[in-house]
């Protein structure tokens, strides 16, 4: 297991390709991944992106026979998880 940085973005969005998430762990041959990224604002409410990318990656994962386990936001006043929020 590792983590891995993929993209530093501004301080409202950041630029996630699934190519680039993918790289490292097709690399690895792991076989899943959990995504997270942090809401500096402290609101951990996904946004419409947010949801956007989440299935991007898992369409794009299932393609390449990988799972996305969970796709967490944190900050300071804690943590969203899509798979506890049954959005995954």
């Amino acid at each position: 297991m590792s983590v891995r940085v993929v993209s530093m973005g501004l301080v409202n969005k950041a630029p996630v390709h699934p190519r680039e998430v993918f790289a490292d762990i097709i690399a690895e041959r792991a076989s899943a991944v959990i995504v997270a990224h942090n809401h500096p604002s402290g609101d951990l409410t996904p946004s419409a992106e947010d949801m956007k990318i989440t299935k991007q990656l898992k369409e794009a994962a299932a393609i390449l026979g990988l799972t996305v386990l969970d796709h967490i936001i944190f900050s300071t006043k804690g943590y969203y998880s899509f798979a506890e929020h049954n959005e995954l």
